[in-house]
């Protein structure tokens, strides 16, 4: 008789030096700030400006060289990039990590589909007409191109969440969070995700989740730590 895997809760004890380096309003920065929340995680987070050009600085650079955010330093010397893996990392023991090799490997394939179809698309276009809008003109060529793909990559997901309640079979999970990370703020790009009555479902329904944390709330500080 195969063995069930059961779901564990997460026993991860962060180091004391943990750092998660974010940046406000940014949906990539909010997917590990969400896990980290919805599981009680301890962790020192620090904010950077990316319009100061904060991330560019010496003093930060020689913490991640690429300059990328958001970053985590999940030990003295140890660093974590990209913010599908860093929010994978915070999630594995966890209810938000599902628990059989396909749900596992369903996850991975819309976190890829993530970044490469909705993040890659409704990040640019929402940064160069909403945050800084004074940079559109610079992209004017770009943008209608970015809107396209991302509506593509929207009308794909809308057809997946007909008959899913969330992305992968496992239920709300890590996935979602990181799937949802950019597309719930598409609107603010200039798409209009009332006509996804689908994903909206779906928003709403990661919205009612247990300990769910609106963007605003958890990228609104400077310096802060994240504590059960």
């Amino acid at each position: 008789m195969p063995i069930k895997p059961v779901r564990q809760k997460n026993n991860k004890t962060m180091n004391k030096k943990s750092t998660l380096y974010v940046t406000q309003g940014s949906g990539n920065s909010f997917k590990p700030m969400q896990v980290a929340a919805q599981l009680g995680l301890q962790c020192n987070v620090t904010y950077l400006d990316v319009l100061a050009g904060e991330s560019r600085t010496a003093e930060f650079l020689s913490i991640n060289p690429l300059g990328q955010l958001p970053y985590m330093m999940v030990d003295e010397g140890v660093g974590l990039g990209e913010s599908n893996a860093i929010a994978w990392y915070l999630a594995e023991g966890s209810k938000l990590m599902p628990d059989t090799a396909l749900t596992r490997a369903q996850s991975i394939r819309w976190m890829n589909y993530e970044q490469t179809m909705l993040e890659a698309n409704i990040s640019p276009v929402r940064f160069f007409t909403y945050i800084v809008p004074e940079l559109e003109k610079d992209h004017e060529a770009m943008i209608p191109v970015w809107r396209e793909r991302g509506n593509q990559g929207l009308a794909v997901l809308n057809n997946h969440l007909e008959k899913n309640d969330f992305v992968t079979d496992y239920g709300y999970s890590v996935a979602d969070i990181a799937v949802y990370g950019y597309t719930h703020l598409a609107d603010e790009g200039g798409f209009k995700l009332s006509q996804y009555e689908h994903v909206s479902a779906w928003i709403a329904r990661i919205q009612d989740q247990s300990g769910y944390v609106s963007i605003d709330q958890l990228l609104s500080g400077r310096n802060q730590s994240l504590a059960a």
